[in-house]
């Protein structure tokens, strides 16, 4: 029997808006140090100009969220993140860095592009009471109906971070791309999804452990880009980017099917404190 047709009129209008998240976009750049003494003192500071520009988050026309940062090591001297509901405005931060005098010192080394999403992971207030009810609690006691109210409360709030996310003003980040395995014995896309349930449960129980000092947003890129997911992490401190990566590399989900690309670490920076650190001025 062939499938019912879906009529034009049902059919959402063509846009690239999302019809539930943002996109998002990582983009990595090295300067080239001899291309930037080359410029004139005069299209120097024209293109240090245009990159504050470009990398304002209260410029007109900017995109939803944007933050810099300058990057540890040598993949890459600094990069952004950009969340909105248009790509498009997204790429005309990169445009405009590449365009601007600026541009020719100017080596783009990595981007990633994904979309912010709600997990299917993430519990309904059913769910929830059937964890604490799985844990041990008493479903009549005072305690589990606070619980539950609390959690039913929170979930809105909790969602609306999770596809339209602030970005922390704390100091460290890092942003690292992952997919889950689909090797003999550790296939994650073919194992029950109760089992993925209760282990993304456990992943989350350890990134709870850290709140306060640590936030997370996890994007999706499935469809997008090379890897499955982008996961960046806002610290108040170094130390606690290390120490919630290490603990949650013990959960299942991650000792048994998490695979991991490389990781960009960096400080959150305006542009002007970018073109300092990076000693462009001068």
């Amino acid at each position: 029997m062939n499938a019912p047709s879906v009529r034009p009129s049902e059919l959402p209008a063509p846009s690239l808006v999302p019809v539930q998240g943002w996109h998002c976009t990582h983009t990595f750049y090295r300067i080239h140090r001899g291309v930037w003494q080359t410029l004139g003192a005069e299209a120097r500071a024209q293109g240090l100009a245009a990159m504050a520009a470009a990398l304002d988050p209260q410029a007109s026309g900017a995109p939803s969220r944007l933050q810099s940062f300058v990057v540890s090591g040598h993949k890459a001297d600094f990069g952004t993140v950009a969340l909105d509901g248009d790509p498009l405005k997204i790429d005309g931060i990169h445009q405009a860095l590449l365009s601007s005098p600026i541009g020719p010192a100017l080596e783009p080394v990595y981007s990633f592009v994904s979309l912010t999403e709600i997990s299917e992971y993430v519990p309904s207030v059913e769910q929830y009471a059937d964890r604490l009810k799985a844990s041990g609690e008493d479903a009549t006691s005072p305690g589990f109906a606070a619980k539950v109210a609390a959690y039913e409360k929170r979930l809105p709030m909790m969602n609306e971070q999770r596809i339209a996310p602030e970005l922390p003003n704390w100091p460290a980040l890092c942003f690292y791309p992952m997919n889950k395995s689909r090797v003999v014995g550790a296939n994650w896309f073919i194992t029950p999804f109760s089992h993925r349930n209760a282990m993304m449960a456990e992943h989350a129980q350890s990134g709870m452990s850290f709140a306060g000092r640590v936030s997370q947003v996890v994007t999706t890129s499935v469809g997008l880009d090379d890897w499955e997911w982008g996961v960046t992490l806002w610290a108040r401190n170094p130390q606690y980017l290390k120490d919630i990566v290490y603990r949650m590399r013990f959960d299942e989900a991650s000792a048994k099917y998490g695979e991991f690309g490389p990781f960009y670490v960096g400080y959150v920076m305006t542009a002007d404190q970018i073109a300092d650190h990076c000693r462009l001025r001068g």
